[in-house]
């Protein structure tokens, strides 16, 4: 069973959980599933659904009543998890903003018949779980070496320098097509983009503001909803990310 973290403090107002519950802005730490751990078992997936479905509106509310309904399963997945479970309705497409969960749609379309809803709440969660294990696994796979060290005696520093820069531009262009594939480039897709490079500069110790901003500088607005970016473009991210950050254009025929 999964260790339950103390609920949010009661003077938390309204506008502080939407903010605080936000996937888009969660920091790394709180989103890594090495960090936050999570069992799951049969016995949990009854108990999660018992929970749930007494909380599903009746059939036929209107949008206000769907909204306050999927806020309070957040607050409860949250509660019972930890923040990294608030984005388990951050789904594909336009009615969930460009994210990757498929189980869960618009809440319009998502919430019905209480036990279906419940069940679907469910696997969207499992679903997000899936890819926040899926990203922690990319991140060490692209992370540059800890050997890249300018401190050695024999280190040129240019030369660690242009090195690093080969491993982020690698990285930022593999995460970028990763996203791309998975959102199929749809509405919003370039805010999971820009979530999921932040997250990985954190993984590598930046912090999340200054991995934030430089990920900011590299896209450019050069990403737009329902537009596949052309390779060269993706390419593109990737140099002024690594270069912005490293002060070195990558090596080029590696």
């Amino acid at each position: 069973m999964p260790a339950h973290p103390p609920r949010l403090r009661r003077n938390t107002t309204d506008a502080d959980h939407q903010l605080t519950l936000n996937a888009r802005l969660l920091p790394w730490s709180a989103a890594d599933p090495d960090s936050n751990a999570f069992a799951w078992s049969e016995e949990e997936h009854a108990t999660v659904v018992t929970l749930i479905a007494p909380m599903v509106p009746p059939v036929g509310v209107d949008r206000r009543a769907q909204s306050r309904f999927v806020a309070e399963v957040t607050r409860l997945l949250v509660a019972r998890y930890g923040r990294w479970a608030c984005g388990w309705h951050w789904s594909y497409g336009e009615g969930g903003g460009g994210g990757v969960v498929t189980s869960w749609c618009c809440d319009a379309d998502s919430v019905g018949e209480a036990v279906p809803t419940a069940a679907a709440v469910v696997a969207s969660l499992l679903e997000w779980r899936d890819w926040l294990e899926e990203l922690a696994d990319r991140f060490k796979q692209l992370a540059p070496p800890d050997d890249l060290d300018t401190s050695a005696p024999d280190a040129d520093p240019r030369t660690v320098a242009a090195d690093r820069s080969w491993h982020v531009e690698r990285a930022a262009t593999r995460l970028v097509t990763v996203v791309m594939d998975r959102t199929g480039a749809e509405c919003a897709w370039y805010t999971l983009c820009r979530t999921v490079l932040t997250w990985f500069l954190s993984s590598t110790g930046m912090t999340a503001e200054q991995a934030d901003a430089a990920v900011e500088r590299a896209i450019g607005g050069r990403f737009e909803s329902w537009t596949t970016p052309a390779p060269t473009v993706v390419t593109t991210v990737g140099e002024d990310l690594a270069t912005d950050l490293t002060g070195e254009p990558s090596y080029r025929d590696r």
